[in-house]
């Protein structure tokens, strides 16, 4: 990572809620081909989320703990502040000397654009500010939000909005935070409705939705040199699984995240 950055630039996509057994699924059934076709050997790597839910696990990744390896460690990190002791910081490492990631890329040159998608990135109050505030530059509207059954449309079109208007020199460091498979989600399936609720079915749907736009996001971020981009959930959620609904909470669907990193060669 210290040769990756201050030369390409950087993507991180969450897709907020993504369940590992569902993006598992999917690819394996060839319903999501935009997205499988840059995954390593075109599998998703199983992870431990940091968080079992959105604010807490995005504040962990923003500094430098993106999800584990689903496997006995210790796994060194792509990125992570310094600080003596560290088990997970080697040599292949981005080490920062801020309290998190994007300063430190900010510190590196860096412009850090934040599109957001659910409540914790609105910025209609102080809690919703947190996380966009980290960033130099941060957008959001309903439009992006989890009630909009065209949210992912609408964060692609602002970032390539962003991208248009970058200086071509300026390395740049986009976070999208996609909103779509969090509920409700019942929207994306054709004849679901919102009295039967979101289900497994329809948050399989979004995905899809996803996949079929993600296209336009991974070829704007490499039409100006070659990026690194990380996709992966935050944490996942249950739809009545052991009982249990929704998620901040500790459960095996909560917890494993399905993820990838891969390099975008330039399209040009």
């Amino acid at each position: 990572m210290n040769e990756v950055v201050g030369r390409d630039d950087l993507l991180l996509l969450t897709l907020d809620t993504l369940r590992h057994d569902v993006a598992v699924e999917l690819a394996a059934a060839g319903r999501i081909p935009n997205l499988a076709r840059h995954l390593p050997g075109g599998v998703w790597e199983e992870r431990h989320a940091p968080g079992s839910f959105t604010y807490a696990s995005h504040q962990a990744m923003f500094a430098g703990f993106l999800p584990t390896p689903a496997r006995p460690g210790p796994h060194p990190r792509l990125f992570a502040a310094r600080f003596a002791g560290s088990e997970t910081t080697a040599g292949r490492t981005y080490v920062f000397d801020t309290p998190d990631l994007i300063s430190g890329l900010a510190s590196a040159g860096y412009r850090t654009v934040c599109v957001g998608g659910v409540g914790f990135f609105n910025k209609q109050g102080a809690l919703g500010d947190v996380l966009p505030g980290m960033f130099q530059e941060s957008h959001w509207e309903p439009a992006f939000g989890v009630a909009s059954p065209t949210s992912f449309e609408a964060q692609v079109e602002r970032a390539e909005e962003v991208l248009a208007a970058l200086p071509t020199e300026q390395r740049l460091f986009l976070f999208v935070n996609a909103s779509a498979l969090h509920q409700p989600n019942w929207f994306h399936l054709h004849g679901a409705t919102a009295e039967a609720g979101d289900t497994r079915a329809t948050h399989a749907a979004a995905l899809e939705y996803i996949d079929r736009h993600i296209g336009r996001l991974l070829t704007a971020m490499s039409s100006r040199r070659r990026c690194f981009a990380i996709v992966c959930s935050d944490h996942g959620t249950t739809y009545g699984d052991d009982g249990y609904t929704g998620h901040r909470l500790a459960h095996q669907a909560v917890w494993t995240v399905p993820y990838a990193h891969f390099f975008l060669e330039p399209s040009a």
